[in-house]
């Protein structure tokens, strides 16, 4: 029976897992000589090489001392919490990574929750020791209260920890040892994390964990086996979440090596591997025995508690740069993301919206960017919490925050969040000059804070949170104070016009750029919407006119981003994403409209 170990390797976010998980592969020997690796190889779509951040799990296998080590590397934002919720269950231990220098953050806390609740037993690497600042013993001791907090067990309390600079690749015992590799990190996972339950003699149950897709075998689940065998050719049960079974024939089954994936005849209990051969296979589903079928338990995720409708551009420029614009194209490829991702929903509302839910904006808006990027064009909507009634109750979701902010900064910091209905829990000072302040707020008060927070803090702030719990609605959250420059006429927009408004506010566009009525063209310096037209050109006379009067000086436009264009709509503006472009519009394009209904508004107010 092959020696295997499972392990995921879970931290918050940019704390090193995956540089960690490369210098793994490179020392196990995993990689040839010759052969040329990326920097964090297993960061492989176009999104995560970008943001320099892990987006879905990943799994990947070294062979170290006779052992089979399956790891899998985890994402650390906590919009992306419902693939770590399920792939903790694939595996027998974890390593928790935790920065020497930030200490524990919300991720941290969330991600321990879960294994906790598991009762796996965390190995802790305090990772970035190099850092000038590093303070590992702070760490550890706040490792150790946030598992007691936790209600861990003895032997979880009990925890191994090693000294790690994964970039530098080297792993220690003690603080004082020499940087040399990373072999004691492979020898505590060999140690300390248990081997597989289960034995290959039983009826074969494995279960679902993620999903791929291949154009030549269709659909695979990737699953860990947690009794008996798995052999390509043969027939399984293939037993969904409802109870309905489906019989079929393994007609692939892929191993993993490092980053290649090799096709196998056979695998046995504790082995991660990927099957094919069954066309509705989901995530959660189980795999069974034909003559015994005995399913495991179908997995829980937690609730989404954010939602935003996507809808039909209906827009002037509509269809002019997109390539998929009807409802019909929109429906299946919001049905294809829900089959991979669990922690997401949608539901129709009508013939050409729909409403789409998932743990926060985060989420929502690598969705959005990678259907932009394959073409599509949309309309996105404010997010909105997800609201719950429970015995006569409204309930809202709460998020725990953490703020690191330069002390001359933390003033305007608390002021801010009063007024978004925060409640300050704790105001700790950090080594680095810096201060922590932590906060329980309401998932709304959060909706558009970031680009504001950023630019009280001069970019120096950093700010993290993560889902806490849902509780009894807090009212009227305040939202923007700035007001829109919203474009009157149709046409391209022109330097006069715009050299003519920079006064008035920060604008969006540049000349030439493609305007419309109703778009929002620039943020107003006041309160309140103004209607303003970009495309008024200077008046020709025969008079001459001094040079000085010629030269247009315009300042470059403040360049709207996805993320940065969901947190700064109100509920009555539109983002019109298109493969070229990303605009802002009112929902009302008509001004006479738009006036009745800001009537209507405060008479309801």
């Amino acid at each position: 029976m092959q020696k295997i170990k499972n392990i995921a390797v879970i931290a918050h976010v940019d704390h090193g897992k995956t540089t960690l998980v490369d210098k793994l592969l490179q020392q196990s020997g995993t990689f040839a000589s010759h052969q040329k690796v990326e920097e964090r190889a297993l960061d492989s779509n176009d999104l995560e090489k970008e943001r320099g951040i892990t987006i879905l799990s990943k799994n990947t296998a070294i062979e170290y001392s006779g052992y089979k080590i399956n790891i899998i590397d985890t994402p650390g934002h906590a919009d992306f919490g419902g693939e770590v919720e399920r792939v903790l269950k694939m595996v027998d231990g974890v390593l928790l990574l935790v920065d020497a220098q930030e200490g524990v953050m919300p991720q941290t806390k969330f991600v321990l929750k879960k294994a906790i609740e598991l009762n796996l037993i965390p190995l802790v690497v305090v990772n970035k020791i190099d850092k000038p600042s590093a303070e590992p013993d702070r760490v550890v001791n706040e490792v150790f209260d946030l598992l007691v907090a936790l209600d861990a067990n003895d032997e979880q309390l009990e925890f191994p920890i090693l000294y790690a600079a994964g970039k530098d690749g080297y792993a220690k015992w003690e603080i004082d040892d020499e940087n040399i590799d990373m072999k004691p990190l492979f020898e505590a996972i060999i140690e300390y994390v248990p081997s597989p339950s289960g034995s290959r003699d039983n009826p074969t149950q494995a279960q679902v964990f993620t999903l791929d897709s291949d154009n030549f075998v269709g659909r695979i689940g990737i699953v860990r086996i947690f009794n008996g065998r798995v052999k390509r050719g043969e027939e399984y049960i293939l037993v969904k979440a409802s109870g309905e079974k489906v019989k079929s024939r393994v007609s692939k089954l892929i191993g993993f090596k490092g980053l290649e994936r090799i096709d196998i005849d056979e695998a046995e209990a504790g082995d991660i591997v990927a099957i094919a051969g069954f066309n509705d296979i989901d995530v959660g589903d189980s795999i069974c025995d034909t003559k015994e079928p005995i399913p495991l338990d179908p997995m829980h995720v937690e609730e989404p508690t954010l939602s935003v409708v996507i809808s039909v551009n209906d827009g002037p420029l509509a269809g002019t740069e997109g390539k998929h614009v009807t409802s019909n194209k929109i429906k299946d490829r919001l049905q294809k993301e829900m089959e991979t991702n669990i922690a997401m929903k949608m539901e129709s509302l009508d013939d050409s919206s729909f409403k789409v839910s998932g743990r926060g904006e985060l989420q929502i808006a690598i969705l959005a960017e990678n259907m932009r990027r394959e073409g599509f064009e949309f309309l996105l909507a404010r997010p909105q919490v997800v609201i719950k009634e429970e015995s006569g109750l409204k309930l809202e979701p709460f998020e725990y925050l953490v703020i690191d902010v330069p002390e001359e900064f933390q003033g305007t910091v608390i002021e801010k969040l009063g007024k978004r209905k925060a409640e300050m829990t704790a105001l700790t000072p950090m080594p680095d000059g810096t201060v922590r302040l932590e906060f329980e707020i309401p998932a709304r008060g959060l909706i558009g804070f970031r680009s504001e927070f950023l630019t009280d803090t001069r970019g120096e702030g950093i700010m993290n949170h993560s889902y806490l719990e849902y509780r009894p609605y807090t009212g009227r959250v305040e939202s923007r104070t700035k007001g829109a420059l919203v474009s009157t006429e149709n046409g391209e927009a022109v330097a006069f016009a715009l050299f003519n408004l920079q006064a008035r506010g920060v604008l969006f566009v540049k000349p030439q750029d493609r305007v419309y009525v109703g778009m929002v063209i620039g943020e107003s310096a006041r309160g309140g919407d103004l209607d303003v037209n970009p495309i008024k050109s200077k008046q020709l006379t025969n008079m001459r006119t001094t040079s000085a009067d010629e030269a247009i000086k315009l300042v470059p436009p403040k360049i709207l981003t996805l993320e940065g264009a969901m947190e700064w709509i109100e509920d009555d503006e539109l983002i019109e994403i298109t493969p070229d472009n990303i605009r802002v519009r009112k929902k009302a394009l008509d001004p006479i409209i738009r006036k009745r209904e800001a009537r209507e508004k405060k008479k309801n107010r």
